[in-house]
């Protein structure tokens, strides 16, 4: 079995910044890749930025130049570096990682969400 637990929403002025974190844990063999998604209030979940044993990658052109994505491969945790934060991020921000488990099977897994709202 494998868990995702995201933690680093909040609340938050424009203009500032935050960081969240998604660590994954339980019958890990590998993880092939790891994912950010967020989720306005009536619209669809949009891929943010992943993470492969390749480049990283920013997916989303409205978070471009402000957003980064890193990972922490001995800790099995992913990041998303939000600066200059913008009312339009307010979302709940999910992680999703493509994990091969210890029974050699591989799945997508999600976390249970984190909000974060950019308001004055």
């Amino acid at each position: 079995q494998v868990q995702l637990v995201e933690s680093g929403g909040g609340l938050v002025q424009p203009g500032g910044s935050l960081r969240l974190s998604c660590a994954a844990s339980g019958s890990i063999f590998k993880i092939n890749a790891m994912y950010w998604y967020r989720q306005a209030p009536g619209k669809e979940r949009d891929l943010v930025a992943s993470t492969t044993s390749g480049p990283s990658t920013v997916h989303l052109d409205a978070v471009k130049g402000r957003f980064t994505i890193s990972r922490d491969s001995a800790k099995n945790t992913v990041y998303l570096h939000m600066n200059s934060l913008e009312p339009e991020d307010t979302a709940v921000y999910y992680c999703n990682a493509d994990i091969t488990t210890r029974a050699l099977t591989r799945g997508q897994y999600w976390g249970q969400g984190t909000q974060v709202t950019v308001s004055s």
